[in-house]
């Protein structure tokens, strides 16, 4: 009986060891086979998280941010203490004594499914195999990748210090509002920084890894104040609290910027404007979209924010009053439902519903507002963010065409902003504003180092992100003759070369094409400096075909205004399209004395570690390193700049544009106090108007028109509307930055001509028709009509000199004249309004 009973108990014991054998051989098959095609876990000590690009004005200021995933990284020794402790309260107790998986956990989890029927299933995954499940596996629940999970965990435990596997977990997780990471969402839903957490908040954020919808601070608020307590009384248990911090911890209401308790942190940045988003059109192209937006890249930007905003401002105002001269009301084109106007809470929700821009500060910030009533000599208006009701009298739209009655309806969405007095800056009233039709664009650079100070693409970022300073191709008109005679210049030609201002006639295969000037009359011989001072079209075709339009193509390609310049004679007159962006960094190149500069957006780019990935100054500092300098003596900057033109031919060209601003096209419309110099800009029928100048240190320029193109109307030209624009913004810019004269640079002499007929005068001459010309030593020009530039087109054989005085007759051109040929010929009729014209009038 007794050799029975062992044997049967043998047995039993030999069975149930043959099957835990099988067991363990089973799970180590399955373990086995799951193992082989695993994910390296060595990756994970070189993981780089998607991580915000920040952009950094120059003094430092955070201006902006990029990111797909709203990512910052906090390494493990700059995560508080008390962080760590909430979610290792919530996640995971056993973090710091488990080998990457908690058994007792597992067995408590299966346990207690048992027990209710696989009603309550509730978790047992470790922070170990979370950050397994986050990183190389997916977000499946299934057995598989249960298994895997444990495989992964257990080596990436013989990898990775117990700290960095927290720092992969904390920098990783998703905790709602597009926040990833804790420092993210410290800021997300506080606003603050990790180290400023109050032990509630910490709890709070513990408590959001497991369904940030289903705990988010105003909408759950009872259940996320629930699941908050539940983590303080794990950290009280565990350890990390004592009894007087959790009690005043659990009883804190849950604050929050959701609950506009914390100013979020976006209000601490400026608005999204059309300098940072070219940036990031810039640096996607150039680094790659993903390492632009998840890279964490550290962008110093160039902008100057004071004399960006007075580029905006300045721009601004050239448009609105455009905009307001042509009387036109057309509004926002929005409206609220007039049967929610009734009830003022009604109104406002639907207002802050409404999509209409919210950047737009000129002569203040212009608000949203909705018309409510509209009487007979007033609107009564609903202003967002302002209580009550206000009103906008009848005189303040005496600038409308139109019916009163006809151009508003209650429940219209209009812009309003207040009125001042000049004197105290007293409230005066309320008044209707409108973004124009009209659009434009500005831009300044520094004219040594390419960097753009301002850049305003538009009038309201909001309104329209499309950026017209560098992605609007339009024709330059006018603005671009200065390479043509810059081609000239460096090609012998000098200011006192005369050229013949009469009619030309071209056979273009399509037609005839008649070029004419601005004014509907011809000149006769004139210097090159009148010539380009007051913007003669005829002449300028005149020395572009005497010069070779390939020459002046060739030229205009080196300064970068173009990739490729079709050499047509229209083309002399700016008929081919190109950026203000290129313009004014081509113009920077006159200012520097024929230097080239790469215009850029960005100093300097740093990655995630701080290392610089791209430096835009490559010049070398002679004597930075020198321990001690004599007094009043600066470092010596080496410049590696290429020379695209001669340096004399820069002054010659600088000194014909300073004749513009002070007696030309633009003469009475910029007036700084210090040597400027520049061109206006005006194609046909003024679809495009354009002022490009410079000082001796910026150099800037605006563009006007119609997104779509069509004529502005009468009385439009670059000196009428963008000079003053510029003006405006330089008087700024050179309180700040200053201003002086122009480097005359070695090798040529000043001579004293007649500026009406380019003849030599003498040393002591004076007058108004008096100027000093910079010519090249030893290359003294042939003065008078010895010279004389016709271009190979038919001119008169005694075509009178150039009168002074805008308002000298007009040559007749019905009279008998010879070609260039020796040839007889009569000149055609003057040219009319009606008459073809390619490219710039004035």
């Amino acid at each position: 009986m007794v050799r029975f009973i062992f044997s049967f108990f043998g047995a039993i014991l030999t069975f149930v060891t043959l099957g835990l054998v099988a067991g363990v051989m089973m799970i180590g098959a399955v373990f086995w086979m799951y193992a082989r095609d695993l994910p390296d876990t060595e990756d994970l000590a070189n993981y780089e998280p998607k991580t915000i690009s920040r952009i950094y004005s120059g003094e430092g200021r955070l201006i902006d941010e990029f990111a797909e995933e709203r990512r910052l990284f906090a390494p493990a020794d700059e995560i508080p203490e008390l962080v760590k402790q909430a979610f290792i309260s919530a996640e995971d107790k056993n973090f710091y004594t488990h080998k990457g998986y908690d058994a007792r956990g597992i067995a408590a989890a299966l346990v207690e499914a048992v027990k209710s029927r696989g009603q309550t299933v509730r978790g047992a995954s470790t922070i170990t195999q979370q950050v397994m499940k986050n990183f190389l596996l997916g977000g499946e629940r299934t057995g598989e990748r249960k298994v895997k999970e444990l495989i992964l965990a257990t080596r990436i435990e013989e990898t990775l210090s117990k700290d960095e596997i927290l720092e992969l977990y904390l920098n990783e997780i998703f905790l709602g509002q597009n926040s990833y990471g804790v420092a993210a969402a410290a800021q997300t839903y506080f606003n603050k920084t990790l180290s400023e957490l109050r032990p509630e908040e910490a709890a709070y954020l513990a408590a959001l890894p497991k369904a940030p919808s289903r705990y988010h601070p105003v909408r759950e608020r009872e259940r996320a104040v629930e699941r908050r307590n539940f983590v303080l009384r794990e950290m009280h248990e565990n350890g990390f609290l004592d009894a007087e911090t959790y009690q005043a911890a659990h009883t804190a209401p849950l604050r929050s910027v959701q609950n506009g308790d914390y100013q979020p942190f976006s209000a601490s940045l400026p608005s999204r404007d059309y300098f940072t988003d070219e940036i990031r059109r810039q640096l996607s192209r150039d680094f790659g979209e993903a390492e632009f937006f998840g890279g964490g890249l550290s962008i110093r930007a160039t902008i100057d924010p004071e004399l960006q905003a007075e580029a905006a401002q300045a721009l601004r105002r050239g448009l609105e009053t455009y905009d307001r001269d042509r009387g036109v009301w057309r509004g926002t084109g929005e409206t609220v439902d007039p049967a929610a106007l009734a009830d003022e809470a009604a109104w406002r929700a639907a207002l802050a519903e409404v999509r209409v821009p919210r950047d737009i500060a000129l002569d203040g910030k212009w608000l949203p507002a909705v018309v409510l009533r509209v009487e007979a000599q007033r609107l009564v208006i609903g202003i967002e963010d302002v209580e009550g009701t206000a009103e906008v009298p009848r005189k303040d739209i005496a600038w409308m065409k139109g019916d009163f009655f006809e151009n508003f309806k209650p429940g219209d969405v209009v812009h309003v902003r207040r009125m001042t007095a000049d004197s105290d800056g007293s409230f005066i009233r309320w008044t209707l504003r409108q973004v124009p039709e009209i659009q434009g664009g500005f831009v300044a650079m520094d004219v040594n180092t390419g960097r753009v100070l301002a850049m305003q693409g538009g009038f309201s970022y909001q309104d329209s992100v499309f950026n017209r300073a560098t992605q609007a191709t339009r024709q330059p008109g006018s603005s671009f003759k200065p390479f043509v005679y810059a081609a000239a210049l460096d090609s012998g030609y000098s200011p006192a070369t005369i050229v013949i201002d009469a009619p030309i006639e071209i056979d273009t295969g399509e037609g005839i094409w008649r070029p004419r000037n601005s004014s509907n009359k011809f000149y006769g011989p004139t210097p090159l400096r009148t010539g380009i001072e007051q913007s003669r079209n005829l002449m300028t075709v005149r020395l572009a075909r005497e010069v070779g339009m390939e020459t002046v193509a060739h030229y205009a390609e080196r300064f970068g205004v173009y990739d490729r310049l079709e050499p047509y004679l229209a083309n002399a007159l700016g008929a081919q399209e190109t950026t203000l962006y290129r313009m004014v960094a081509a113009y920077a190149m006159f200012a520097n004395g024929g230097e080239r500069v790469e215009p850029t957006l960005v100093d300097r780019v740093q990655d995630r570690w701080g290392r610089t990935v791209y430096r835009h100054d490559t010049r070398r500092c002679i004597d930075c390193d020198t321990p001690e300098l004599a007094e009043g003596e600066a470092p010596q900057i080496e410049s590696d700049r290429k020379r695209v033109m001669n340096a004399i031919t820069a002054y010659q060209l600088t000194s014909m544009m300073r004749g513009v601003v002070e007696r030309g096209t633009a003469a009475g419309r910029v007036n700084l106090g210090v040597p400027t110099a520049g061109k206006t800009g005006t194609t046909n029928d003024a679809r495009d108007v354009w002022f490009v100048g410079f000082t001796s240190n910026i150099a800037a320029g605006c563009y006007m028109g119609f997104d779509r193109p069509r004529g502005l109307g009468r009385g439009s030209y670059g000196g009428s509307m963008c000079a003053p624009v510029f003006n405006a913004f330089m008087k700024v810019a050179t309180a700040k930055y200053g201003g002086g004269p122009f480097k005359v640079p070695p090798g040529g002499r000043f001579i004293k001509i007649d500026r009406y007929s380019g003849a030599r005068l003498p040393d002591d001459a004076a007058g108004p028709n008096v100027v000093a010309e910079y010519f090249r030593a030893g290359a003294e020009p042939i003065f008078g009509l010895g010279g004389m530039i016709d271009g190979g087109f038919a001119m008169g054989s005694d075509l009178p000199l150039f009168e002074p005085g805008e308002d000298a007759p007009p040559v007749d051109m019905g009279e008998e004249v010879t070609t260039s040929t020796g040839r007889k010929a009569t000149v055609g009729p003057k040219a009319n309004f009606g008459t073809l014209s390619s490219g710039g009038l004035y």
